[in-house]
C-alpha cells in the first residue's frame, strides 16, 4: 500500500448510534459482530465516550466501564478510540486536574488506545491536562478543533489552535465538524493549511447533516488528509456520518485506496441493519438531509432534543422560532461552537427565551457560569447587556477555570463511601452524581432494569398488558399507553409509557396518604400535595417541563421579588426559578425530584399589600 493510503476510523459503536437512535445500542448487540469488525483492518474503532457513558447508566443500566472491558477483549487487534470533553471529561462541569488524570488513566487501563480531546470553547487551556495525562498513561492524545463559522472564526484561527495543541503534546489533530457545517471549498482550504502548518496526522470527523460530507471528505483527502471517519451504512447518513462502504468503494482503484474488504464490510452492514430494527422506538426523525444547519448551526442531536422538549409541553409550533433564536443567543455569548455542553447551554436558553415571551427573563445557571468565565474564554465578544442582566457585577474570571478547583478525588471517594467498589465507581459518581449513585445502589441490590425496547409487544414486571387511555389536562388531551413497569426502587417504581407516541419513564412514588378527589385517605401519615393551575400573581411557575432539583424556601418564609425559590433541571441544564412578587410563601406544592410542568403553581406566594 502506498504512502497515500487513506485510513478509516469507524464510529458506528459510538457516534453512529448516538446520532440516530439516541445512544441506545446495548453491549449485547455489539459483541456478536466484534470478530468481523476486528478483522477489517480499521485504523481504529470509536466505541466509548461522548454520550455513551450517560446513556449506559441512565437508560441501559449497564456499567460503562464493563462495556469498555468487554469490547477490548472482543477487539484485540484494533485500536479503540473515545471522545473526551477536555476538563469536562464526560460530564457537564469542569473537574479538578486530579479527577481528569484519574479518569484518563483508568480509561487507558481499561482498553482505550486513542483519546480525542476537545473543548466546547476551543480554549486550549482546557485541553492541556487531558493531553498530558493521556501521554503519561501511554495513550495517543488527539487534539481537536471544534469547527464552526462566524465573524470571529477563520481558517487562520484554527491553524493557530492546531499549533498550540501540538505544542502541548497532541500527536494528531482532528477537525470535528459536529454540525455538518463544512463545505468542500472550506474543507480544502482548512486541511491544506493544517497539513502545511503541523507535522502530525490530520483527521476529519464530519457529520452528514447538510448532505455535503462525502464531498468534503474527498476534498480533504485531495488536500492531504489521510484519516477519515465513517459509519457502517446501517447507521450512516442524516445526522450521523458518511457510509464506510461507500467511501471504501469510492477510493478503490485510486492512489488513496483503503485496502479494506468491501464484501466483508457489507456483511457487517447487514448485521447492523437487523440490529437497528430492534431500536425503532428511539429512531431520530432527522435521518435525511437538513440544510438548515448551514444557517442555524444546530447539530442534529440537538435538533431532535429540542423537538422532543417542545413536543413534551405541546409547544412544537415554536420549533422554527427556537431555531431562529439559537443564532441570536450564540452571538450574545460570543459565537461558541455548538457542541456539548455549549450546544445545551445555548439551546436551552433559546427555548426559554421563546417560551417565556421575553428574552432572558429566565437565565439558566449554566449561562450564568458561562458568562462568569467558568467554562473558559469565549471565542468572541460577549453581549454586555446580557452579561449584566445575568450576573450583575459578579467577578468574571480570566484564568483557566480548573486552576480554581481544588483536588477532588479524595473528597469524592469519601462522599460515595461503600457504594463504590473501585476507582471507576468513584469516577462514575463524580461525572453523574445522582444517576451514578442510583446505579451503584441498584447494582448492589440486584435491581438494575433497563428500559424496555419494545414495550407494546412485551409483558413487563407488574404490568400484564399495554393499557391505553386519553387524559385531558387544562383543555389539552394526551394519548397515553402504559407499556410496563420496572422493579421497586425503595418507595418508587418506574413506569414505562408513551405520550402521543413519545417514550417516557415516569417514577411512581408510594405515599403514606393519598388524598383522593372524593376526600378519602389511606393509612395515616403524610399527605400528597397537588399543585393547581397557576392563576394568581404570586404563583411560581416554569416556562418548560423539567425536574425540581432543589426547593430553596419553605411555607412561612418571607421572599422578595426576583429571589430564587426553586432550582429546575431541564434539557440537562439548571435554572433558578424566582419569586414573581414580594410576600410570604403560603404553600410549597413540589419537592426535590418532582416533575415540574408549565402553568402549575409550584409555589404560592401571598403578595404584600400595595
Amino acid at each position: 500500500m502506498t504512502m497515500d493510503r487513506v485510513h478509516i476510523t469507524d464510529v458506528t459503536l459510538r457516534d453512529g448510534h448516538q446520532s440516530l437512535i439516541a445512544t441506545r445500542m446495548r453491549t449485547e448487540d455489539m459483541l456478536p459482530i466484534c470478530p468481523q469488525l476486528d478483522a477489517i483492518g480499521f485504523h481504529s474503532l470509536e466505541v466509548w465516550g461522548g454520550a455513551t457513558f450517560d446513556a449506559c447508566l441512565r437508560f441501559l443500566k449497564e456499567d460503562p466501564w464493563a462495556r469498555l472491558h468487554q469490547l477490548k477483549a472482543a477487539l484485540p487487534n484494533t485500536p479503540l478510540q473515545m471522545l473526551l470533553r477536555g476538563q469536562n471529561l464526560l460530564g457537564y462541569r469542569h473537574y479538578g486536574d486530579d479527577v481528569v488524570r484519574a479518569f484518563v488513566e483508568r480509561s487507558i487501563a481499561g482498553g482505550i488506545d486513542i483519546i480525542r480531546i476537545f473543548d466546547a470553547m476551543n480554549d486550549a487551556r482546557n485541553l492541556r491536562t487531558a493531553i498530558e495525562a493521556t501521554r503519561a498513561a501511554g495513550g495517543h492524545a488527539q487534539g481537536t478543533l471544534c469547527y464552526t463559522t462566524g465573524p470571529v472564526h477563520s481558517a487562520a484561527e484554527f491553524v493557530n489552535l492546531a499549533r498550540e495543541l501540538v505544542a502541548m503534546g497532541a500527536q494528531s489533530v482532528a477537525i470535528k465538524d459536529m454540525a455538518g457545517l463544512l463545505t468542500p471549498a472550506a474543507t480544502r482550504e482548512l486541511v491544506s493549511e493544517l497539513v502545511a502548518a503541523v507535522d502530525v496526522p490530520i483527521h476529519l470527523h464530519a457529520h452528514a447533516t447538510s448532505g455535503l460530507s462525502e464531498l468534503c471528505h474527498w476534498q480533504a483527502i485531495e488536500a492531504g488528509c489521510r484519516h477519515i471517519e465513517t459509519a457502517i451504512s446501517a447507521f450512516a447518513g442524516g445526522t450521523s456520518h458518511p457510509p464506510t462502504e461507500s467511501l471504501v468503494a469510492a477510493l478503490a482503484d485510486t492512489e488513496y485506496a483503503t485496502g479494506l474488504d468491501l464484501v466483508a464490510l457489507q456483511e457487517i452492514g447487514l448485521y447492523f441493519h437487523e440490529v437497528r430494527k430492534k431500536y425503532h422506538r428511539f429512531e431520530s426523525e432527522y435521518t435525511g438531509v437538513d440544510t438548515r444547519v448551514q444557517i442555524n448551526q444546530v447539530p442534529g442531536g440537538m435538533i431532535s432534543n429540542l423537538a422532543n422538549q417542545l413536543r413534551d409541553q405541546n409547544a412544537l409550533e415554536h420549533f422554527d422560532a427556537v431555531l431562529d433564536e439559537i443564532p441570536r443567543v450564540r452571538e450574545d455569548l460570543g459565537y461558541p461552537p455548538l457542541v456539548t455542553p455549549t450546544s445545551q447551554i445555548v439551546g436551552t436558553q433559546a427555548v426559554m427565551n421563546v417560551l417565556s415571551g421575553e428574552r432572558y427573563k429566565t437565565i439558566t445557571n449554566e449561562v450564568k457560569q458561562y458568562l462568569s468565565g467558568h467554562y473558559g474564554r469565549a471565542p468572541g465578544p460577549i453581549n454586555t447587556v446580557v452579561r449584566q442582566k445575568a450576573i450583575g457585577n459578579a467577578e468574571v474570571i480570566d484564568c483557566r477555570p480548573a486552576d480554581r478547583i481544588a483536588p477532588e478525588m479524595d473528597t469524592l471517594a469519601r462522599e460515595i463511601g461503600e457504594r463504590a467498589e473501585s476507582t471507576e465507581d468513584v469516577l462514575t459518581c463524580a461525572l453523574f452524581p445522582e444517576i451514578g449513585r442510583q446505579f451503584l445502589e441498584q447494582r448492589r441490590d440486584g435491581t438494575l432494569t433497563p428500559e424496555p425496547l419494545n414495550p407494546p409487544e412485551n409483558t413487563q414486571a407488574g404490568c400484564p398488558a399495554t393499557v391505553e387511555f386519553n387524559v385531558t389536562f387544562h383543555g389539552e388531551t394526551y394519548h397515553i399507553q402504559v407499556n410496563g413497569s420496572g422493579h421497586h426502587r425503595e418507595d418508587t417504581r418506574p413506569m414505562y409509557v408513551t405520550v402521543d407516541g413519545m417514550p417516557e419513564e415516569v417514577q411512581i412514588e408510594t405515599l403514606d396518604t393519598i388524598d383522593t378527589a372524593g376526600g378519602g385517605a389511606a393509612a395515616s401519615g403524610g399527605s400528597l400535595k397537588k399543585s393547581r393551575r397557576a392563576t394568581r400573581p404570586g404563583d411560581v411557575t416554569t416556562s418548560m417541563p423539567g425536574t425540581i432539583i432543589d426547593v430553596l424556601v419553605a411555607e412561612g418564609d418571607r421572599v422578595e421579588a426576583g429571589q430564587p425559590v426553586l432550582v429546575l433541571e431541564a434539557m440537562k441544564m439548571e435554572s433558578e426559578i424566582t419569586a414573581p412578587v414580594a410576600g410570604t410563601v403560603a404553600a410549597v406544592n413540589t419537592s426535590k425530584g418532582a416533575a415540574a410542568n408549565p402553568d402549575d403553581a409550584l409555589i404560592e406566594i401571598d403578595a404584600d399589600d400595595g
